[in-house]
């Protein structure tokens, strides 16, 4: 299983962007959280915002169609896209996501 995070600057567009991928099937899971604080250096500058991060779980098949959609629809110039491979899965957790991920659409 797969962990990919990307910010928003906005619950609202966060959870769109999160129920429009859980509708194509592109994750298995979406989790919304925030406000977090980031800071950063943007054009020269010290920057501060306050955003919302999305956590997608999926699986390695799904990550090429995930990704391209999700920067395709980010409204952020530069956004922040981190996948990282999980360590341990329950068997439970993977067999579950397995299974929704070759389910027919509803």
């Amino acid at each position: 299983m797969l962990i990919a995070w990307t910010t928003l600057s906005t619950r609202e567009a966060g959870e769109r962007l999160a129920q429009s991928v859980i509708e194509q099937r592109l994750a298995t899971c979406v989790q919304t959280e925030g406000p977090v604080v980031s800071h950063f250096r943007w054009e020269g500058k010290i920057d501060r915002a306050e955003e919302f991060r999305l956590t997608f779980k999926c699986l390695p098949e799904q990550l090429p169609a995930l990704e391209r959609y999700v920067l395709a629809h980010h409204p952020y110039e530069t956004p922040e896209w981190i996948v990282v491979q999980a360590e341990r899965v329950s068997e439970k957790y993977l067999s579950w996501a397995r299974k929704d991920v070759h389910s027919p659409p509803l």
